[in-house]
């Protein structure tokens, strides 16, 4: 049985979003950035870094860049000594939320089921 084209043209268009989503917020650490900044609002960079553990603080600094550019993360140098750099989620990176809460729900859950905890 085959699908209509315009199912299929739909089905295309559904896969491509995923796959555009998935190049934002691939890789190891950027879930975790977003929703320590997430949680708290605003995060200052060593904040992050501990929130996230394992991280170093080069390939924060990078991932922090890149959610930048993707406009999800705004940055913003502080004027004090020492100079301080805060983090807080765009107007764009707030719409991750929902996301964000789903997969910790889940994730609880699936520790839950899997470990008892």
């Amino acid at each position: 049985m085959q699908c209509e084209p315009r199912q299929t043209d739909k089905h295309k268009k559904e896969m491509m979003a995923v796959q555009d989503s998935m190049d934002v917020l691939n890789g190891k650490w950027k879930i975790s950035i977003i929703s320590s900044i997430c949680f708290y609002n605003k995060r200052r960079f060593s904040d992050i870094l501990n929130d996230v553990e394992g991280i170093s603080n080069k390939m924060l600094s990078k991932e922090l860049k890149e959610l930048e550019i993707n406009q999800l993360v705004k940055r913003t140098v502080l004027d004090t000594q020492p100079v301080t750099v805060q983090y807080e989620l765009t107007e764009h990176g707030l719409t991750l939320k929902t996301i964000i809460n789903n997969l910790t729900d889940w994730g609880l859950a699936h520790r839950k089921k899997i470990i008892g905890e």
